[in-house]
């Protein structure tokens, strides 16, 4: 991992949200003030607004996507900015630039989940990121058998701390799962390619489909952050796509679910085979709906983490059960 991530000193942890956890605990103190994305994985959200503040550290939440939201939401305390360089799950791209010129100006860390973009598409500490954290759980293990998480700071002393944290609060990983983690980078490079050459091709497909009314995905051109892409990830995009269907009903959202044969219904992503997420009813679904519309999650939105099938059997099966809900 530290090679992936051209690092030094990383930390195996039991679980992504592990290292999310560690690497927050490892760097603030009662009376600062981290920020964080509006909007992160569910769960680094509920961390933030529920279990945070009863440590005694502050939280704002602020729009990755627009520099002078983030710079409001800074106080004389704040110490951490958290974001996701693609959200999860409606795959927006932060300014990494802006908020790193930011950071630097303010003296404040960064620190930047890599989960979705994974080092294969994007590499934090080279864009100036401070710690970086990623699931090894999902695409970098890739065979949906274990549960890790992975942490490194750019600083000796920060990443001591972390280390301190985890150890001391059992984050640690099983000897075990590092192993089948071991055997899943091996691969990792040539999973990246093939599911993500082949996750463009479902999003384009997805744009065409009458059904369909809104896609994300990263290059694509009609991306509310295309001017953010280019410089931070280049022609990469990433193995999944989101997109909401025209009929934003849970009976519609149930009816496509039911008749997508072949495709694994979980919450979990970066496996060899395709699955599909509802993230209302699973990551997402702490959340208040007020909260969840605010993010564009609607009952009729979706999450696909593409695999290593062949593109067309893909559209061919999302074709079928797209035409279930007319």
């Amino acid at each position: 991992m530290d090679i992936l991530e051209q690092a030094d000193g990383g930390i195996i942890t039991g679980s992504g949200m592990a290292a999310i956890t560690a690497a927050i605990m490892g760097s603030l103190s009662s009376g600062d003030h981290l920020v964080g994305g509006d909007q992160l994985y569910g769960r680094s959200l509920r961390l933030m607004k529920s279990d945070l503040p009863r440590f005694g550290i502050e939280v704002s939440l602020a729009d990755m996507t627009n520099i002078a939201k983030v710079k409001d939401a800074i106080k004389p305390n704040t110490k951490l900015i958290l974001i996701e360089l693609v959200s999860n799950p409606t795959l927006r791209v932060a300014d990494i630039s802006g908020i790193v010129t930011l950071c630097q100006e303010k003296d404040i860390k960064l620190l930047v989940d890599n989960t979705f973009t994974t080092p294969k598409a994007f590499k934090p500490m080279c864009a100036g990121a401070d710690i970086v954290v990623n699931s090894v759980t999902k695409l970098l293990a890739g065979h949906s058998d274990v549960t890790l998480g992975y942490v490194v700071a750019k600083d000796e002393t920060t990443n001591k701390s972390i280390y301190d944290f985890a150890v001391t609060t059992g984050l640690t990983p099983s000897p075990y799962e590092c192993w089948l983690a071991e055997r899943g980078l091996m691969t990792f490079p040539l999973r990246f390619e093939s599911s993500q050459a082949t996750a463009k091709i479902l999003a384009q497909y997805l744009t065409t489909n009458k059904n369909v009314d809104r896609v994300l995905y990263p290059t694509l051109p009609d991306h509310p952050d295309a001017a953010f892409v280019k410089p931070s990830l280049g022609v990469n995009g990433c193995n999944l796509v989101s997109f909401e269907l025209k009929n934003k009903t849970r009976e519609a959202a149930n009816r496509f679910v039911k008749q997508l044969e072949g495709i694994a219904f979980a919450p979990t992503l970066g496996d060899v085979g395709t699955t599909l997420s509802h993230p209302a009813s699973s990551s997402h679904r702490g959340l208040s709906e007020n909260d969840r519309l605010a993010l564009g999650i609607t009952e009729g939105f979706f999450r696909v983490s593409v695999g290593l099938e062949d593109p067309d059997t893909l559209k061919e099966k999302f074709e079928a059960a797209l035409k279930s809900i007319t």
